[in-house]
């Protein structure tokens, strides 16, 4: 079976590159799945987890927003910060939710709200990934 080759790449660098068998990205839209042969695409990413199957194995990444291309079974993610599962502090991830949901509770203006909702999104999916990992014991 084809591969595809996959790209993470943040403003710090690249963050993973390597073969993998299937992506499955958190969409403006809507999760999606990209598998070899897939068609040309472009779409936003969306605060979630992006998971990729290397030879067996799911990786799991803690996204904060960005952008996907496919092409000629080519995965380029350009993110606007990705951390892989293992390497979540539980702690201060929590610490970070508990922080914006604070800002939420006491912010007066539009934009501070806008700004702190964003900052909670990005936390909650650093917790819930951090938790996942957590509770199946593999930290």
């Amino acid at each position: 079976m084809a591969k595809l080759q996959l790209a993470v790449v943040t403003a710090e660098g690249e963050s993973f590159s390597g073969e993998v068998d299937t992506v499955v990205a958190p969409g403006g839209l809507g999760e999606f799945t990209v598998l070899p042969s897939h068609a040309r695409m472009i779409s936003t990413l969306v605060p979630g987890v992006l998971r990729f199957d290397q030879g067996g194995d799911s990786v799991s990444l803690a996204m904060t927003g960005g952008f996907l291309e496919v092409s000629d079974n080519r995965v380029t993610v350009l993110a606007d910060a990705a951390e892989q599962d293992d390497a979540i502090d539980l702690e201060r991830a929590e610490a970070a939710l508990a922080r914006a949901q604070e800002r939420i509770a006491s912010t007066e203006s539009e934009v501070d709200l806008e700004r702190a909702m964003a900052s909670m999104r990005r936390a909650r999916v650093r917790v819930n990934l951090g938790r996942r990992r957590r509770d199946r014991g593999l930290n």
